[in-house]
């Protein structure tokens, strides 16, 4: 499940960190013209997940902390279950 996980870990932290739209973005404001419902600026993440999660004045450097806590995070969960598992044989 790792070697599924970790480029995808990879490619998110990539996206956010570089400042890339994510290639479905534009693929998304594609259909929703066609579906005449309206486009969006900014990526998928911007219009729909940090209003949600984030606090209204959320610098982008509290977001690259908080970004680097959630891969920090997964290092610490994987070195974990790979100690373990080296551990066992």
């Amino acid at each position: 499940m790792i070697w599924i996980h970790l480029p995808m870990v990879i490619w998110g932290a990539l996206v956010e960190y570089m400042h890339w739209i994510c290639p479905l973005t534009p693929l998304e404001n594609y259909f929703r013209q066609k579906a005449r419902t309206g486009v969006y600026e900014g990526d998928f993440i911007e219009h729909y997940i940090i209003p949600l999660i984030y606090p209204e004045n959320l610098t982008p450097q509290f977001q690259v902390v908080f970004g680097s806590l959630v891969v920090v995070l997964n290092l610490v969960v994987y070195g974990f279950f790979w100690y373990h598992i080296r551990r066992k044989k």
